[in-house]
């Protein structure tokens, strides 16, 4: 006789250590709060499919991070609303797994509309639950994308108004407007018949992913008694009677049946492909001699800062670039503040003989200073032992560090004296060659026929190079 076992599913943990409370059997949530049924449903769906050692939940900032604590699945939290952008990058890096976006209202309808859109605009074969209740529930009760017209919150005591704050946002009609999603519904959590058809609704979106069929979304009308200043009953009533009328529930699109799946064709090039496919023919046989470079220099971690306007990420892409000529690995991770040209400017450079496990250089062996704040600014993160450039016509103090090595270059005035200020960058780079010989200097110029859009300036910016070169070499320890 068959025995059904009615036990918490698999795909939760046994114990919720990550949980801050004190009794780590039992979940956080706020009573009558809806990311408990929820969570039952996606997990349960994990357990029944067999795929929950290839899931990956993607969670951002809201009630919704708190998922964390509960899935024994692959768990990324993601910034404020680019958990559909993050999705959309796990994906297609592991397109064998299940991919889970997991997000509010203040999350998904707000700071993450332009992510949700265009993720479901593309068709990312992605699987995205929104949880809706109508304000944001984490921060304080203030009004949401969604909160009803007239409904009072933190932000909006007298009730929302169309005049001031506009209309709540129907995420399930826009998004079933694209072309490209195959299922999106609305569902909610009212009472035991629709919480059996909210139950269906996310199993079929899970199917879908796991059967490559596309996007889909679940729009999950939620109580929040704590946010709403009501008891978990009327919550619920409140959802009834107010909600389903703003945010009518059903079937937006549902092309299940109609679609072919996603062929998943893993592409892995060879380097000879690769160069085909960027049109960098002949580029990679140069020849180069290796150049011979003491232990302490090989492998570095560049940090490169300056104003907006030096050529601060020029330089830090042309000597990646010059690396990768060189046959190495390499990575170049580029930071700006908004003013760009005058504003704050810097970039992550990794020049290794293995492969670059991060492009964050947070403790650099070299930094390249090209202004004042960014020598005091960072002169600190530089490791023991290690170096730091800096343009000595710019910047009127010197390093403060005994354990490091120092190269003051007067590269602005050097780069006058060639005649132009602006090749200042591509001195301090050939200083920096020529003082640790890490790349032979043909490996800078190859990387400047494509670093450097304007042909016309790439002789001058060679001279540069050798000028600063030659400065380097001439200052080696």
């Amino acid at each position: 006789m068959a025995t059904k076992i009615l036990e918490k599913a698999k795909s939760f943990y046994d114990t919720y250590e990550r949980n801050p409370s004190a009794d780590k059997k039992m979940p956080h949530y706020c009573p009558g709060c809806g990311h408990g049924n929820v969570h039952k449903m996606i997990a349960e769906a994990l357990d029944d499919f067999g795929v929950a050692d290839k899931s990956i939940l993607i969670s951002p900032v809201g009630c919704s991070v708190f998922a964390y604590y509960y899935f024994d699945v692959g768990n990324i939290q993601a910034a404020h609303g680019r958990a559909p952008a993050v999705a959309t990058g796990i994906k297609r890096a592991h397109p064998d797994s299940v991919v889970i976006s997991y997000q509010g209202d203040g999350d998904l309808a707000a700071i993450g509309t332009a992510e949700i859109l265009h993720a479901a605009n593309r068709g990312e074969n992605l699987t995205v639950f929104f949880v809706n209740n109508a304000i944001y529930g984490m921060t304080g009760g203030q009004m949401a994308p969604t909160t009803l017209v007239g409904q009072k919150t933190t932000t909006t005591p007298l009730g929302r108004q169309p005049g001031n704050e506009g209309f709540p946002i129907k995420v399930a009609e826009l998004i079933s407007q694209l072309e490209a999603p195959v299922y999106v519904e609305r569902v909610s959590l009212v009472d035991n018949k629709l919480r059996a058809k909210a139950r269906i609704a996310i199993r079929k979106a899970i199917k879908n992913q796991v059967d490559n069929l596309g996007f889909s979304l679940v729009e999950i009308l939620s109580p929040c008694p704590s946010g709403w200043k009501l008891d978990p009953v009327d919550s619920l009533k409140w959802i009834e009677e107010n909600m389903h009328k703003n945010f009518p529930i059903g079937v937006f699109r549902d092309l299940t049946k109609e679609v072919e799946p996603y062929k998943i064709e893993k592409v892995n090039p060879n380097s000879d492909e690769i160069i085909n496919l960027l049109d960098i023919s002949g580029e990679n046989d140069l020849s180069l001699k290796s150049t011979e470079t003491s232990d302490k220099y090989k492998n570095p971690e560049i940090k490169i800062a300056g104003f907006g306007g030096q050529g601060i990420l020029l330089m830090g892409a042309a000597l990646a670039q010059a690396g990768m000529f060189a046959d190495y690995h390499v990575s170049w991770l580029p930071s700006y503040g908004p003013e760009m040209r005058g504003g704050t400017a810097n970039c992550h450079v990794n020049v290794r003989s293995k492969e670059v496990g991060s492009p964050m250089v947070s403790l650099p062996t070299v930094l390249i200073g090209m202004n004042r704040p960014s020598l005091e600014k960072f002169e600190n993160d530089v490791v023991p032992g290690g170096i730091i450039i800096y343009d000595s016509s710019l910047i009127d103090i010197k390093p403060k560090r005994t354990d490091i090595e120092v190269l003051a270059i007067p590269a602005t005035k050097m780069a006058d004296d060639i005649g132009n200020t602006r090749i200042a960058n591509m001195l301090v780079m050939g200083a920096y060659i020529g003082y640790t010989n890490l790349l032979p200097k043909e490996a800078i110029y190859e990387s400047l026929k494509t670093a450097i859009k304007r042909k016309r300036f790439i002789e001058i910016n060679e001279k540069a190079v050798d000028a600063g070169y030659e400065f380097g070499k001439s200052h080696r320890k």
